[in-house]
């Protein structure tokens, strides 16, 4: 049997978009004025920062204003031209804790934005921090990660590695070939896609309890947007691609350790469904692996969307982090930062770290004994509470660990609570410390490797 072939357009409208995406978000540019090393999407979101300095406090407000608002009305009113859009009714209609942090963060931008109320909420180290700073990089990495992300995720680069590391998910991970899928979209798009995909796979039969849990909380990776801004928090920007791969090795080390470790090896090998207990994963014997996967690429490349599609799907990304991530960095990380700064809630926390961070020779080890659990509630707050400490390894191994930490109730973790995947909650406090424990110490050999 011969491979099936395809015309040159379906080639080409699987190479150029993921060519074009490749670039824009991996491809590293040295910048021979300061030395600095970045990636193209960084650069843009940088232009735009600059150009719309004195207007992002505003329009950040705004934005946090409008999706508090119209949460409420939804949530109320149920109207029906929301109710008739997918998007919109995800998008909207959240639950009520949710909508409980969408309205205090609006109240906290407001609060910050014309500087009424305590000064414990809109002092510059607190919700000035967040709402003049923070925000300001969220929109502008957004606004060009949300536009591109579909030329990664829609037109075959995911096809054509799922099929590629096939044959690494089981022996490495035990896990399915199609978890690279997951993997893959949490990476390159959101750790939320990554959830919800494993959620509908699980709900589906295709993955067992435990690989569902294993992917759930291992692979629904921090995307590199997400990176970005967290090295960007601690003006460690310039230091993006030793970042990225020190985050890319540490994580690595913890998927292969999790799965093999309480809770996670716990979990039964039961299928939620009757079916999909076995299912086919061999390459045709007319195939190779790359051929096979270029096939599939190709298959995605020519059935995706047109121009306008891409418009719309990008506008809706932008959206979705806008209203879906802004509002809920402003109401936890206000509190957190409250607490942080006007109680010594997270240095009693952080105690039992300090033997730890002193052992493995990491600078002013107590500041940063507090930001270890934090990360829990929030994954930016470690890289907000640790922006002002002075070393720069200190803030190098903060950021690190913020990513690979990985479990964060904000948004990965609550995702995981409310979707089908079989860990509850004491079971994610549980992978979130062992996660740390098995990455810190990979991260500190980065840095002392790296300053």
């Amino acid at each position: 049997m011969k491979a099936k072939q395809h015309k040159l357009s379906s080639h080409l409208r699987f190479i150029i978009p993921s060519l074009i995406g490749i670039i824009l978000f991996m491809v590293p540019i040295y910048n021979s004025e300061d030395g600095s090393v970045t990636i193209p999407i960084a650069i843009l979101a940088g232009w735009v920062e600059e150009v719309l300095a004195n207007q992002l406090s505003l329009i950040m407000m705004l934005i946090i204003s409008i999706t508090a608002i119209s949460t409420l009305v939804v949530k109320a009113l149920r109207p029906e031209a929301v109710k008739r859009s997918p998007f919109f009714t995800s998008l909207l209609d959240v639950p009520g804790v949710w909508v409980i942090t969408r309205v205090l963060g609006m109240i906290f931008a407001i609060m910050v934005y014309f500087q009424i109320g305590p000064e414990a909420v809109i002092s510059d180290d607190v919700g000035g921090l967040l709402l003049g700073d923070l925000l300001h990089v969220l929109f502008a990495v957004f606004l060009f990660a949300g536009l591109f992300l579909p030329l990664l995720l829609d037109y075959g680069l995911l096809e054509l590695f799922g099929v590629l590391l096939t044959k690494l998910m089981r022996p490495l991970f035990k896990l399915p070939g199609r978890s690279s899928i997951d993997a893959l979209a949490s990476w390159l798009g959101d750790g939320t896609i990554g959830v919800l995909l494993t959620s509908k796979q699980y709900e589906e039969g295709f993955y067992t309890k435990r690989e569902a849990a294993v992917i759930g909380t291992t692979f629904s990776v921090v995307s590199i947007t997400f990176s970005l801004v967290v090295i960007q928090q601690v003006g460690l920007d310039t230091m993006f691609v030793p970042f990225y791969l020190t985050v890319v090795a540490s994580g690595f080390v913890a998927a292969l350790i999790m799965p093999r470790i309480p809770p996670l090896s716990r979990k039964k090998d039961t299928y939620v469904t009757e079916e999909g207990g076995d299912i086919d994963e061999s390459i045709p014997g007319h195939h190779n692996v790359f051929s096979y996967g270029y096939q599939k690429a190709v298959e995605r490349g020519a059935s995706s969307s047109n121009f306008a599609s891409f418009l719309k799907q990008g506008t809706q990304n932008i959206l979705d982090m806008w209203m879906g991530v802004a509002p809920i960095v402003m109401a936890l990380g206000t509190i957190a930062l409250v607490i942080a700064t006007s109680t010594p809630f997270f240095q009693w926390l952080g105690i039992p770290f300090i033997p730890l961070l002193e052992l493995l020779h990491i600078p002013e080890a107590e500041a940063a004994s507090e930001t270890i659990l934090v990360g829990f509630a929030d994954m930016f707050l470690p890289a907000i509470l640790g922006s002002s400490i002075e070393s720069e390894m200190t803030r190098f191994v903060i950021a690190c660990l913020s990513v690979t930490q990985l479990i964060y109730m904000s948004e990965v973790g609550g995702l995981i609570l409310g979707s089908k995947v079989p860990v509850n909650i004491f079971e994610l406090f549980i992978i979130f410390i062992l996660r740390t424990i098995i990455t810190l110490p990979v991260i500190a050999l980065a840095a002392h490797l790296l300053f």
